[in-house]
């Protein structure tokens, strides 16, 4: 049987078991004292009806011309007479059981059959095993419950004879087994019945009483459905509370208090992302004016026709490539900010196989110790979106595996669709991404091991970070699988195709 699983099943299978195991108490109990009760009017029959049946038996029933007038059953009744020669079975019940032993044998064994009022017994036949019962009974003049093999269940009680011998009464079980059975159907008939009302009134009274926190639940669950990672979020109404002073009212509590924390949480952390998005935004607006100044200043100073000294003009080179490195890195964060913003990218269908091509291509003249491969379709992919944005993907990718494995690694494009998704793969065969910085390496200004490779160059950190916001826009993913000689970048992207 399964275990139940939800606390309003447990409680009702805890108060149905429970119930079970009173009625079963209640009913083993009442059987037990009944049985015992009707066991002990059985042998009180029995005392009552002495040893004048059994002794009846000895001598056909009649009494030897040299024993004594005075010699009486021992319920102090008349003497045993002629009147009867198959046993006296004046006042004995139908089914009462006679025996006579002598040591260890039976030498005879009779019944009262029904109809009989005045005389006429049956003969009992004994089997071996009804022998050994017989002569195991103690003489204690106690009852004992014995079964014989043509009779059934007897309650037998054995006293010894004047003849050293022993005399057996008996009286059939069978309306006490029958009372008792009767007694054992109607209480499983009764308690039935009360476990099954119980059982159904008892799950609506737990429903009834669980119902606020069915509620809590049921709010948790919608809670949990949010997407809390980022952005504006609205918590749904709180759980009707109910009773302080019961354990659900107080849960019910404990969770609104909760939910107010988490609420207030969110709006200052969104309060605090939108604060540094506008200063990312508006630090980057004014940085690239003074930039692209700063580099022009060097293009003219290095444009200048008379003689320079030869460290002026490193200087100057110095200024314009840094300068050109920091106008790269404003335009990453404005690009950035206006993805956090949620601004919409162009939607145009884009050739990502004639994507895959420019973009390798550059990488070669980029990297020319490395090794390019590509794996296309035969037919082009074609992915809405916007083509610059998704061009600065696989550029950004390209780039990653270039300056992160060592000159001589072999790089893999590959492309290819799979149920309405275009997936795009980027695998090279260098080091691996150290295993520290793979949960994160989709984050801001993350930097990866330098001593992965010798020489290489450090980017902003922004790269990734770009490739994720960019697929996210799109309504793709990326991931990364890296184990030490097998890096796998995958971008998937929807092609508008069901």
């Amino acid at each position: 049987m399964p275990r139940p699983h939800t606390l309003r099943a447990r409680l009702t299978a805890g108060l149905v078991v429970l119930l079970a195991v009173s009625c079963a108490a209640v009913g083993v109990a009442a059987v037990v004292e009944l049985n015992g009760f009707l066991t002990g009017r059985l042998d009180q029959q029995l005392r009552e009806a002495g040893v004048r049946f059994p002794a009846s038996l000895e001598h056909g029933g009649t009494l030897p011309s040299d024993l004594p007038q005075s010699r009486k059953d021992s319920t102090g009744g008349d003497p045993i007479g002629d009147e009867d020669a198959d046993g006296d079975t004046r006042r004995q019940a139908v089914g009462t059981f006679g025996a006579r032993l002598v040591g260890d044998t039976v030498t005879n064994a009779a019944v009262v059959p029904s109809g009989s009022a005045t005389g006429g017994t049956v003969t009992v036949s004994l089997g071996a095993r009804d022998r050994r019962e017989l002569a195991g009974l103690p003489a204690d003049g106690e009852g004992h419950t014995t079964e014989l093999s043509s009779l059934g269940d007897y309650r037998m009680m054995a006293s010894e004879g004047r003849d050293d011998d022993v005399l057996i009464t008996g009286l059939p079980m069978e309306s006490v087994e029958a009372t008792v059975h009767r007694l054992e159907l109607v209480a499983a008939i009764v308690f039935g019945a009360a476990l099954a009302v119980a059982g159904v009134a008892g799950a609506l009274w737990v429903r009834w009483s669980l119902r606020p926190l069915s509620s809590v639940a049921a709010t948790a669950t919608r809670v949990s459905e949010l997407p809390l990672s980022s952005g504006e979020v609205a918590l749904p109404p709180r759980a009707p509370e109910s009773d302080p002073r019961s354990e659900v009212g107080r849960v019910a509590g404990a969770f609104n208090a909760m939910l107010g924390h988490v609420e207030d949480a969110l709006t200052k952390r969104h309060a605090s992302e939108e604060r540094l998005r506008s200063f990312a935004a508006d630090a980057s607006h004014e940085l690239r004016t003074p930039v692209a100044s700063i580099r022009g200043h060097a293009e003219l100073a290095l444009l200048h026709p008379e003689p320079v000294p030869q460290k002026v003009v490193r200087a100057l080179e110095r200024i314009e490539a840094e300068a050109a490195r920091m106008g790269e890195v404003v335009d990453d964060l404005l690009l950035l900010a206006r993805l956090d913003a949620g601004r919409p990218l162009e939607r145009r269908p884009v050739d990502l196989t004639r994507l895959v091509l420019d973009a390798v291509t550059d990488a070669q003249a980029a990297g020319p110790g490395h090794r390019w491969t590509l794996e296309l379709p035969e037919e082009p992919v074609t992915v809405p979106g916007d083509a610059h944005r998704l061009h600065q993907v696989l550029a950004n990718l390209l780039a990653n595996a270039r300056l992160h494995t060592p000159v001589g690694s072999t790089v893999t494009v590959s492309l290819q669709t799979d149920a309405g998704t275009a997936a795009l793969q980027v695998h090279d065969d260098g080091p691996g991404v150290a295993e520290d910085i793979r949960p994160k390496v989709f984050e801001r200004f993350t930097h990866g091991d330098r001593r992965r490779t010798e020489g290489a160059g450090t980017g902003t950190g922004l790269g990734l970070s770009i490739v994720a916001a960019v697929a996210e826009a799109h309504g793709g993913s990326v991931a990364l699988e890296s184990r030490p000689g097998a890096t796998t970048f995958t971008v998937r992207l929807p092609t508008g195709e069901e």
